[in-house]
């Protein structure tokens, strides 16, 4: 298996899992929390799809699919542009406020297919580049795409948990 071929498809189980938390999502439960401090599912796979978009834009030297495409202006958040969600406290969380599954899934969609498109290009020997020496060690291609991929999963992991609390309460 090519290395992209196994990237590529790290990245489309996230794309999977997305889908199942938000497909038929009650539009009331996005934006709620289980109490003041808690992150919601709408945050959840926002941030999520934030650092996915940031990160892999920054690895192919390209603009952000969220503000190339609009997606800043069609969520309409309070918040910076090159803002993803990372330190935010629960002023923050509280502001990322999603009206439609549908729209994130769309966001999340639109930033999968340009994640597989530059992934196609990717090679073995690429993952030893270095991307940020502010590190030590200094953080290679292959490191960081680990890191979003575990990042990622985790919070998909963690939106589908609060579905189910959710749905159950």
């Amino acid at each position: 298996m090519a290395v992209a071929d196994l990237v590529a498809d790290g990245f489309g189980r996230i794309r999977g899992s997305v889908h199942q938390v938000l497909d038929g999502l009650d539009a009331g439960l996005i934006s709620e929390r289980i109490d003041p401090g808690a992150n919601s599912i709408g945050w959840l796979i926002w941030h999520l799809t934030r650092v996915q978009d940031d990160h892999l834009a920054e690895l192919a030297g390209t603009e952000q699919v969220w503000t190339e495409q609009g997606w800043a202006d069609r969520f309409g958040l309070p918040l910076h542009p090159s803002d993803t969600g990372y330190g935010h406290g629960q002023d923050e969380v509280a502001a990322v406020r999603v009206e439609s599954p549908d729209l994130l899934t769309a966001y999340h969609d639109a930033v999968h297919g340009t994640t597989v498109s530059w992934l196609a290009g990717l090679r073995a020997q690429d993952l030893d580049r270095i991307v940020d020496r502010a590190w030590d060690p200094p953080v290679t291609m292959g490191a960081r795409l680990v890191s979003v991929l575990a990042d990622d999963l985790q919070h998909v992991g963690q939106a589908a948990f609060l579905r189910g609390l959710l749905e159950r309460r």
